[in-house]
Protein backbone atom coordinates (compact mmCIF):
# COMPACT_ATOMS: atom_id res chain seq x y z
CA UNK A 1 0.00 0.00 0.00
CA UNK A 2 1.53 3.57 -1.37
CA UNK A 3 2.43 5.84 1.80
CA UNK A 4 0.05 9.14 2.13
CA UNK A 5 1.61 12.19 1.03
CA UNK A 6 0.96 15.19 2.82
CA UNK A 7 1.45 18.57 0.91
CA UNK A 8 1.31 22.12 2.06
CA UNK A 9 1.95 24.60 -0.33
CA UNK A 10 1.00 28.45 -2.19
CA UNK A 11 3.05 27.02 -5.13
CA UNK A 12 1.80 28.89 -7.87
CA UNK A 13 4.05 32.04 -6.90
CA UNK A 14 6.84 29.60 -5.82
CA UNK A 15 7.13 27.60 -9.68
CA UNK A 16 7.21 31.18 -11.50
CA UNK A 17 9.70 32.56 -9.70
CA UNK A 18 11.89 28.88 -9.90
CA UNK A 19 11.07 28.80 -13.50
CA UNK A 20 12.58 32.45 -14.08
CA UNK A 21 16.13 31.34 -12.13
CA UNK A 22 18.81 30.59 -14.81
CA UNK A 23 21.70 30.05 -12.47
CA UNK A 24 24.51 27.67 -11.37
CA UNK A 25 23.77 25.03 -8.88
CA UNK A 26 24.87 26.85 -5.97
CA UNK A 27 23.36 30.21 -6.91
CA UNK A 28 20.37 28.63 -7.69
CA UNK A 29 19.97 26.77 -4.21
CA UNK A 30 20.70 29.66 -2.30
CA UNK A 31 17.85 32.18 -4.82
CA UNK A 32 15.74 29.54 -3.78
CA UNK A 33 16.33 29.28 -0.18
CA UNK A 34 16.31 33.16 -0.11
CA UNK A 35 12.54 32.45 -1.63
CA UNK A 36 11.72 31.46 2.00
CA UNK A 37 13.04 33.92 3.78
CA UNK A 38 11.10 35.14 6.85
CA UNK A 39 9.04 31.43 6.79
CA UNK A 40 8.28 30.72 10.06
CA UNK A 41 10.71 28.24 12.41
CA UNK A 42 8.70 25.07 13.39
CA UNK A 43 10.07 22.01 14.90
CA UNK A 44 8.73 18.37 14.38
CA UNK A 45 6.57 18.78 11.21
CA UNK A 46 7.42 15.45 10.13
CA UNK A 47 6.00 14.07 13.13
CA UNK A 48 2.26 13.35 12.29
CA UNK A 49 -0.03 10.84 13.91
CA UNK A 50 -0.22 7.56 12.22
CA UNK A 51 2.27 4.79 10.36
CA UNK A 52 5.06 7.08 8.51
CA UNK A 53 3.80 9.68 5.99
CA UNK A 54 5.49 11.87 3.35
CA UNK A 55 5.14 15.24 4.52
CA UNK A 56 6.28 18.20 2.23
CA UNK A 57 5.42 21.31 4.21
CA UNK A 58 6.69 25.24 2.12
CA UNK A 59 4.86 27.22 4.95
CA UNK A 60 7.19 26.50 7.81
CA UNK A 61 10.51 24.28 8.57
CA UNK A 62 13.19 23.59 10.97
CA UNK A 63 16.67 23.07 9.68
CA UNK A 64 16.99 19.93 8.49
CA UNK A 65 13.41 20.34 6.47
CA UNK A 66 14.62 23.58 5.18
CA UNK A 67 17.97 22.06 3.44
CA UNK A 68 15.72 18.76 2.48
CA UNK A 69 12.84 21.13 0.46
CA UNK A 70 15.35 23.51 -1.03
CA UNK A 71 17.67 20.57 -2.35
CA UNK A 72 14.52 19.09 -3.99
CA UNK A 73 13.13 22.08 -5.72
CA UNK A 74 16.63 23.05 -6.83
CA UNK A 75 16.52 19.83 -8.48
CA UNK A 76 12.86 20.25 -9.73
CA UNK A 77 13.91 23.61 -11.39
CA UNK A 78 17.31 21.88 -12.64
CA UNK A 79 15.16 19.45 -14.56
CA UNK A 80 12.10 21.64 -15.36
CA UNK A 81 9.47 18.98 -13.73
CA UNK A 82 8.04 21.78 -11.38
CA UNK A 83 4.91 19.99 -10.24
CA UNK A 84 3.83 19.07 -6.78
CA UNK A 85 4.10 15.17 -7.69
CA UNK A 86 7.87 15.97 -8.72
CA UNK A 87 8.71 18.04 -5.35
CA UNK A 88 7.20 14.96 -3.23
CA UNK A 89 9.20 12.82 -5.48
CA UNK A 90 12.39 14.25 -4.39
CA UNK A 91 12.36 14.93 -0.91
CA UNK A 92 11.11 11.43 -0.41
CA UNK A 93 14.38 10.34 -2.23
CA UNK A 94 16.59 12.66 -0.17
CA UNK A 95 14.73 12.29 3.00
CA UNK A 96 14.52 8.15 3.23
CA UNK A 97 17.17 5.51 3.56
CA UNK A 98 17.69 4.34 -0.48
CA UNK A 99 14.85 6.70 -1.41
CA UNK A 100 12.26 4.59 -0.13
CA UNK A 101 9.59 4.85 2.95
CA UNK A 102 9.23 2.02 5.54
CA UNK A 103 8.21 2.96 8.82
CA UNK A 104 9.71 5.84 11.02
CA UNK A 105 13.29 3.89 11.13
CA UNK A 106 13.20 4.62 7.15
CA UNK A 107 13.64 8.21 7.59
CA UNK A 108 17.04 9.06 8.02
CA UNK A 109 17.45 11.10 11.42
CA UNK A 110 20.86 11.70 11.58
CA UNK A 111 22.83 14.13 9.41
CA UNK A 112 25.67 11.97 9.32
CA UNK A 113 23.64 8.79 8.09
CA UNK A 114 21.42 11.01 6.34
CA UNK A 115 24.63 12.37 4.23
CA UNK A 116 25.99 8.95 4.20
CA UNK A 117 23.09 7.25 1.82
CA UNK A 118 22.77 10.78 -0.34
CA UNK A 119 26.42 10.13 -1.13
CA UNK A 120 25.61 6.32 -2.25
CA UNK A 121 22.34 8.04 -4.14
CA UNK A 122 25.23 10.46 -5.90
CA UNK A 123 23.06 13.37 -4.36
CA UNK A 124 25.57 15.15 -2.51
CA UNK A 125 29.03 14.71 -1.63
CA UNK A 126 30.93 15.27 1.56
CA UNK A 127 34.34 17.46 1.17
CA UNK A 128 34.75 18.00 4.56
CA UNK A 129 38.17 15.11 4.25
CA UNK A 130 38.93 17.81 0.90
CA UNK A 131 38.72 20.55 3.16
CA UNK A 132 40.86 19.35 6.23
CA UNK A 133 38.62 17.65 8.07
CA UNK A 134 39.71 15.00 10.96
CA UNK A 135 38.14 11.93 11.21
CA UNK A 136 36.06 11.48 13.86
CA UNK A 137 34.31 8.17 15.78
CA UNK A 138 31.16 8.72 17.98
CA UNK A 139 29.07 7.08 19.82
CA UNK A 140 25.53 7.66 18.32
CA UNK A 141 22.64 7.16 20.89
CA UNK A 142 20.87 10.42 21.20
CA UNK A 143 17.53 9.42 20.05
CA UNK A 144 17.30 6.58 22.21
CA UNK A 145 18.81 8.21 25.00
CA UNK A 146 16.44 10.68 24.61
CA UNK A 147 13.38 8.78 23.77
CA UNK A 148 10.95 11.69 25.83
CA UNK A 149 12.01 13.81 23.21
CA UNK A 150 10.39 11.77 20.06
CA UNK A 151 6.82 10.98 19.96
CA UNK A 152 7.60 7.40 17.89
CA UNK A 153 9.77 6.83 20.52
CA UNK A 154 7.01 6.80 23.30
CA UNK A 155 6.30 3.00 21.36
CA UNK A 156 9.40 0.52 23.30
CA UNK A 157 9.20 -1.62 19.92
CA UNK A 158 10.44 1.60 17.79
CA UNK A 159 13.26 2.15 20.42
CA UNK A 160 13.97 -0.94 19.64
CA UNK A 161 14.50 -0.28 15.93
CA UNK A 162 16.25 2.88 16.25
CA UNK A 163 18.80 1.16 18.21
CA UNK A 164 20.64 -0.70 15.45
CA UNK A 165 20.75 2.08 12.80
CA UNK A 166 22.82 4.02 15.69
CA UNK A 167 24.94 1.16 16.54
CA UNK A 168 25.83 1.18 12.92
CA UNK A 169 26.13 5.08 12.72
CA UNK A 170 29.21 4.64 15.66
CA UNK A 171 31.00 1.68 14.18
CA UNK A 172 31.42 4.41 11.02
CA UNK A 173 33.86 7.24 10.77
CA UNK A 174 33.06 10.80 9.65
CA UNK A 175 34.77 14.28 8.70
CA UNK A 176 34.73 17.13 11.15
CA UNK A 177 36.62 20.45 9.92
CA UNK A 178 37.56 22.16 13.59
CA UNK A 179 36.91 25.58 14.45
CA UNK A 180 40.68 26.45 14.34
CA UNK A 181 40.61 24.97 11.16
CA UNK A 182 37.36 26.97 9.27
CA UNK A 183 39.17 30.27 8.56
CA UNK A 184 41.54 28.88 6.55
CA UNK A 185 39.32 26.78 4.33
CA UNK A 186 36.33 29.09 3.84
CA UNK A 187 37.40 30.36 0.88
CA UNK A 188 36.92 26.79 -0.55
CA UNK A 189 33.20 26.73 0.53
CA UNK A 190 30.58 27.69 -2.31
CA UNK A 191 27.57 29.33 -2.08
CA UNK A 192 25.00 26.38 -2.20
CA UNK A 193 27.36 24.12 0.01
CA UNK A 194 25.64 22.48 3.07
CA UNK A 195 26.89 23.52 6.48
CA UNK A 196 26.24 21.23 9.38
CA UNK A 197 27.47 21.64 12.84
CA UNK A 198 29.02 19.31 14.55
CA UNK A 199 27.35 18.54 18.25
CA UNK A 200 29.45 18.01 21.05
CA UNK A 201 26.40 16.55 22.69
CA UNK A 202 26.59 13.10 24.05
CA UNK A 203 25.34 10.74 21.52
CA UNK A 204 24.72 13.22 18.79
CA UNK A 205 26.45 13.79 15.29
CA UNK A 206 25.03 17.10 14.06
CA UNK A 207 22.94 19.84 15.98
CA UNK A 208 21.86 21.94 12.85
CA UNK A 209 22.35 22.93 8.89
CA UNK A 210 21.81 25.38 6.44
CA UNK A 211 23.67 26.52 3.29
CA UNK A 212 26.92 29.04 3.37
CA UNK A 213 25.57 31.97 1.21
CA UNK A 214 28.39 34.51 0.47
CA UNK A 215 27.71 38.35 0.62
CA UNK A 216 30.83 40.66 0.00
CA UNK A 217 33.66 39.35 1.35
CA UNK A 218 31.72 37.29 4.41
CA UNK A 219 30.49 34.01 4.49
CA UNK A 220 27.67 33.87 6.48
CA UNK A 221 24.59 30.68 6.66
CA UNK A 222 21.63 30.68 4.90
CA UNK A 223 19.51 28.18 7.29
CA UNK A 224 15.87 27.74 9.54
CA UNK A 225 16.60 29.60 12.98
CA UNK A 226 15.01 27.95 15.95
CA UNK A 227 16.59 31.26 18.49
CA UNK A 228 15.68 34.07 15.41
CA UNK A 229 12.28 31.45 14.89
CA UNK A 230 12.11 31.70 11.21
CA UNK A 231 14.28 31.51 8.08
CA UNK A 232 17.26 34.12 8.00
CA UNK A 233 20.77 34.89 6.90
CA UNK A 234 23.01 34.90 9.51
CA UNK A 235 23.99 38.63 10.97
CA UNK A 236 27.58 37.35 11.48
CA UNK A 237 29.72 35.09 9.56
CA UNK A 238 30.27 31.96 9.32
CA UNK A 239 33.39 31.90 11.50
CA UNK A 240 32.02 33.84 14.35
CA UNK A 241 28.33 31.69 14.23
CA UNK A 242 30.41 28.66 14.71
CA UNK A 243 32.78 29.97 17.70
CA UNK A 244 29.34 31.58 19.30
CA UNK A 245 27.77 27.86 20.37
CA UNK A 246 29.94 26.37 22.57
CA UNK A 247 28.03 22.93 21.60
CA UNK A 248 29.52 23.20 18.11
CA UNK A 249 32.50 21.37 17.30
CA UNK A 250 33.48 22.13 13.99
CA UNK A 251 31.69 21.77 10.85
CA UNK A 252 30.51 18.91 7.64
CA UNK A 253 30.63 20.48 4.38
CA UNK A 254 28.83 18.60 1.58
CA UNK A 255 28.02 20.09 -1.80
CA UNK A 256 25.13 19.29 -4.82
CA UNK A 257 26.60 16.36 -7.09
CA UNK A 258 23.55 17.28 -9.09
CA UNK A 259 20.16 19.36 -8.54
Amino acid sequence: MMETEIYYSEEKELWQFTMEQDLFPGELIIEIGRFFLGAPYRACTLDVPGREKLVVNLAEFDCFTFVETVLALAGCAASGKLLPAELQKRIKYIRYRQGKIDGYESRLHYFTDWLRDNEKKKVLKDISNDLKGKPVRKKINFMTSHSDLYAALKNPAMVDRIRPIEKNLSRKTFYIISKNTVNAIKTKIQSGDIIAFASGKEGLDVAHAGFAVRQGKSLRILHASSKEGAVVISKISLTAYLKSNKNFTGIIVARSCRV
